[in-house]
């Protein structure tokens, strides 16, 4: 990867200054980051493992010159994206979890970056991908468009977040037939903080719920042109071991969606 990223990372005095990182999320995700480690490399522990080779299956294309991570954590999306054939660079601005997939991946290149802000030049990459990160960056609108800045012609944004009708509201029960409940407004764009326990394993998450209007406005102020969008139902594999997921078959846990950075004359 060394020889293939030559030219696209800026030279240090024209990093962005660490003032204009998004330093709310990254002090919270600084704060959790052993937290998340163990929740993310827990094999089987969360919805990751029931909904990601999907995602990758079905949205993100076949690996080109290089694909960028946005809002990398401790890297197990860039790790299954490199066994998956993708040539990977991987940004996140929280340092613990930079130095965690360092550590666990020696051949892809992780920076420690924003993704408002990202240290490459414009056209460095053929697909982008944000997997569960545009709901927990500062500024999503602008890491859409930096996104959009750095994908070549043709390029594809791949994402994942969580549905905002998920984060709207919740089920009054863990049964597979609770009812869903919207207690506010789904329309409002508002912060989500809470602490979930499973296993002897704790995480706080703390991020924004935006409704899909918001992230539509983003991809469409970047100019890009949404390709896919899809609402997976939880597996059946995954109701079989566990009947109560079948919920997750009525309502959506996970929104997937491409959009293309258009070709000139398009």
């Amino acid at each position: 990867m060394g020889s293939a990223l030559v030219g696209t990372i800026r030279p240090v005095n024209d990093m962005p200054s660490e003032s204009d990182l998004g330093h709310a999320q990254a002090e919270h995700w600084e704060a959790e980051a052993a937290n998340w480690i163990a929740w993310a490399r827990t094999p089987g522990h969360d919805a990751y493992w029931d909904y990601s080779p999907r995602f990758f299956d079905e949205i993100v294309p076949s690996p080109g010159l290089r694909t960028l991570e946005i809002g990398c954590g401790e890297g197990r999306v860039t790790r299954d994206l490199l066994r998956r054939g993708h040539h990977m660079v991987a940004v996140d601005p929280t340092p613990s979890l930079v130095r965690a997939a360092r550590e666990a991946d020696r051949e892809s290149k992780y920076v420690l970056a924003d993704g408002a802000h990202l240290p490459f030049v414009d056209a460095s990459f053929d697909i982008v991908v944000a997997y569960n990160s545009l709901m927990d960056v500062d500024d999503m609108h602008a890491t859409v468009a930096e996104a959009a800045r750095v994908l070549v012609p043709g390029g594809h944004l791949c994402v994942c977040i969580t549905h905002p009708l998920n984060d709207s509201g919740t089920f009054e029960e863990r049964e597979a037939e609770a009812r869903f409940v919207i207690a506010g407004s789904y329309l409002d764009i508002h912060p989500f903080n809470a602490t979930f326990e499973r296993d002897g394993l704790t995480m706080t998450f703390r991020g924004f719920v935006y409704p899909v209007e918001a992230y539509s406005r983003a991809v469409e102020d970047a100019r890009l042109l949404i390709e896919m969008i899809r609402e997976p139902a939880q597996a059946e594999v995954a109701v079989a071991a566990n009947p109560a997921e079948r919920r997750w078959q009525r309502v959506p846990m996970f929104l997937f969606a491409r959009a293309v950075k258009p070709t000139v004359g398009d």
